[in-house]
């Protein structure tokens, strides 16, 4: 599994009025999505100086774990609703984790 672990860092800001509807917009897919299969980590992150500035940070088990969680419905729906709310691209990292071996070669 662990070389398979993929984590998403996505930078996410709201125009200057739509934070709070950028906010429960992205609150409500936190409890359907870390039920998803696949799904470790969801969480949803907030700029304690800048309200507008949000961060999800997310490990999926595999990229096709993520590739099925941008075809549930209520995704769909907040990415539509980004249209009225987003103030500039999402600006997200796919990484991968290195971790050192035994032998002392990378995973």
């Amino acid at each position: 599994m662990a070389e398979n672990l993929l984590t998403i860092v996505a930078h996410i800001q709201a125009k200057p009025g739509m934070e709070q509807r950028m906010k429960q917009d992205l609150l409500s897919l936190i409890t359907s999505t870390r039920a998803e299969a696949g799904c470790i980590t969801f969480d949803l992150l907030v700029d304690t100086k800048d309200p507008t500035k949000f961060v999800l940070y997310e490990n999926w088990e595999s990229q096709a774990a993520l590739d099925a969680h941008f075809q549930q419905p209520y995704v769909n729906q907040v990415l539509q609703a980004y249209e009225t709310t987003l103030a500039k691209p999402i600006e997200a990292k796919s990484l991968h984790k290195l971790e050192p071996l035994a032998n002392g070669s990378i995973l």
